[in-house]
């Protein structure tokens, strides 16, 4: 299945090429902007959700029993940082293409090949947007870990017998009740 993903991956890119030489760069920015934006929400959005949000959560649920971190939690540690490090990745590609892209239009062998120059960079936008749409995924995992890891730790509580569902409060006598 994943060779088939590749291989479709690769097709696409390689049809962005071909087709991607009709459209010139002016209106292949505006995607650029837009894919920088989404690499910069996923960035900042993961990266905040794990590292305000929950970094008690995170600590419990990547530790082993006594406390320090085990060969598991390493790579449920990875697992949780690839969408951060992969939308890094991006936004520094698009970043570097914005400040190389207005200088490149001035030199006499690009301007000579702006065909070819428009297919390069179509795939390479083509290629970026499959690359952040698959760590839009991977940014599922981390509170998928999490939800199992609450789940585990409910379940287990509930085995044990401490987990209590919702029940009355107690309230409390007054003295007139006789108590």
């Amino acid at each position: 299945m994943k060779g088939l993903l590749w291989v479709l991956a690769a097709s696409t890119v390689a049809w962005a090429g071909y087709w991607g030489r009709y459209v010139p760069f002016s209106e292949q920015w505006p995607l650029y902007e837009a894919l920088r934006t989404t690499a910069s929400i996923i960035f900042a959005v993961v990266g905040a959700w794990f590292a305000i949000i929950y970094p008690e959560r995170l600590k419990l649920s990547f530790r082993g029993e006594s406390g320090l971190p085990s060969p598991a939690s390493d790579s449920g540690i990875n697992r949780l940082f690839t969408p951060i490090v992969h939308s890094t990745a991006i936004l520094s590609l698009i970043l570097a293409i914005g400040v190389v892209a207005p200088l490149a239009k001035h030199w006499e062998f690009v301007g000579n090949h702006s065909e070819i120059w428009r297919s390069i960079s179509y795939s390479l936008l083509v290629a970026l947007t499959l690359w952040q749409l698959v760590t839009v995924l991977y940014s599922l995992v981390g509170p998928d870990i999490l939800k199992t890891h609450s789940d585990d730790e409910q379940d287990e509580a509930e085995q044990l017998g401490e987990f209590t569902k919702l029940q009355p409060k107690r309230t409390r006598k007054s003295p007139s009740d006789g108590g």
